[in-house]
């Protein structure tokens, strides 16, 4: 498959590599985030500024698109541990704007400009959609709405023939996880050692799932929850 392909959060960490894989894959990609990418995007990939947790951002983006989308890719997103104080639930509110209420603003903006029987969204979840951890509440609670959403939504996309799919990252080779690392107070290497198969996920291989959700091989897969944590889940 091939044609437009929007990913958001997509000039870094494993939306970048997505933009990466979909560009090489044959489509047209716009790579969309709040601030400029630091480094020349893939070939075949172009930016856009895009500010998922405002409505008006997420308005002109799409109405700049032409009409015209393929495939939708949700990879913005936030992360950080509960602060101990969020008296004015910044905090909160933060979090799930970003990642949860962005998402379902792409979503919906994106419905009406995806092919019926052909197109295809994609949401990165997290494993943290599927279970809890203790200081991350809002995270938790941010991903598991991002994985009822993608459950609810391709029931609805579904007489279109439309997919709607999530991925469930574990730990991927991220400034962000190195970031999450350091509040924990743990290095990449007690990372790997404590997953199965002894070793972080890239963000090349959460691509390479994206990839495959939106092929056409994947034509009849949606709704689903794919797990990508080296069998930490298991």
């Amino acid at each position: 498959m091939s044609g437009l392909a929007l990913v958001t959060g997509g000039t870094r960490g494993i939306g970048l590599a997505v933009a990466g894989a979909l560009a090489a894959r044959g489509h047209a990609v716009v790579a969309a985030s709040r601030r400029p990418p630091a480094a020349p995007l893939p070939a075949g990939c172009r930016h856009a500024p895009l500010d998922v947790a405002d409505p008006e951002s997420v308005r002109a983006l799409f109405a700049g698109l032409g009409g015209a989308l393929a495939v939708l890719v949700n990879a913005a997103g936030t992360a950080g541990a509960d602060p101990e104080e969020d008296p004015n639930e910044t905090a909160w509110r933060g979090i799930l704007s970003t990642n949860l209420d962005g998402t379902w603003r792409c979503c919906k903006a994106a419905e009406r400009l995806l092919p019926d029987g052909a197109g295809r969204i994609v949401n990165i979840a997290s494993v943290l959609g599927l279970r809890g951890v203790p200081d991350q509440v809002a995270y938790c609670a941010a991903k598991h709405g991002v994985v009822g959403l993608t459950r609810a939504l391709a029931l609805r996309l579904a007489p279109r023939r439309i997919t709607v799919n999530a991925v469930c990252p574990g730990w991927v080779a991220t400034g962000m996880a190195e970031a999450r690392w350091r509040e924990l107070g743990m290095t990449a290497a007690e990372a790997a050692a404590g997953t199965p198969t002894g070793r972080v996920t890239t963000a090349a291989e959460v691509a390479e799932a994206v990839a495959f959700l939106v092929s056409a091989g994947a034509g009849n897969l949606t709704g689903q929850a794919l797990v990508v944590d080296g069998g930490g889940s298991a």
